[in-house]
């Protein structure tokens, strides 16, 4: 049964590998939330913007006001302002009060933040683990997600960026730009920690019953 959403927006926060996606995909699924997943946006803009094109690909991160810009402008243009899931998104003070600023412009806010926890340790096991099939971009995990059987595993590769040196140094930059932004949202809403570690289930419940105490 799926709840009614009363004009609610929702940050969902996360190092890599925390299984945000997973999760936004079944609140989205049994909710009904927009989903605004930043990974995904920045990869259609680099089809566009060669500019954007070079730092993803230099694994650099494009300015806050400039991706502020973008996302504001695009859901300006869908019109769509409220029962927003916000994944990878705002992920810098600086982002998180130009968008404050921007919903406020429109009348509605941020009202809860769900922050999915996992410890350095896990993160590492679960994104070395993660491949994918040159011939089909597929993404599989061999520890959360193993490829069907009839898939040589031996074929799939293992990106640059999900071996452990770089994987801890993006963790470096969860900790020093995410962190002050998590504290600087328990000043202002509702924060709700999460322990990602649990099976996805357990997982999704908890952050089911936090959404509906919000919504009564």
């Amino acid at each position: 049964m799926r709840l009614s959403l009363n004009n609610m927006n929702i940050l969902l926060i996360g190092p890599q590998g925390s299984g945000k996606g997973t999760q936004a995909r079944l609140l989205v699924e049994k909710l009904g939330f927009y989903y605004f997943e930043s990974g995904e946006f920045l990869r259609k803009i680099a089809e566009k913007n060669e500019t954007v094109k070079k730092m993803l690909a230099g694994g650099t991160f494009v300015p806050d006001k400039e991706i502020v810009s973008y996302v504001t402008a695009y859901l300006d243009e869908k019109g769509i302002y409220d029962n927003i899931l916000f994944d990878g998104f705002p992920r810098s003070i600086t982002q998180y009060d130009f968008l404050k600023s921007w919903l406020k412009e429109k009348n509605v806010s941020l009202n809860l933040a769900l922050i999915l926890e996992i410890s350095e340790d896990e993160t590492v096991r679960r994104l070395s683990a993660r491949r994918s099939d040159p011939k089909t971009g597929k993404i599989y995990n061999l520890v959360t997600d193993p490829p069907p059987a009839d898939i040589d595993r031996n074929l799939l590769v293992q990106r640059d960026d999900d071996k452990p040196e770089a994987i801890k140094k993006r963790l470096g930059w969860y900790k020093e730009q995410v962190l002050p932004l998590i504290a600087q949202l328990k000043n202002e809403i509702r924060v709700v920690e999460v322990d990602g570690e649990r099976p996805i289930d357990e997982i999704q419940n908890n952050l089911l019953k936090e959404i509906e105490s919000l919504n009564k």
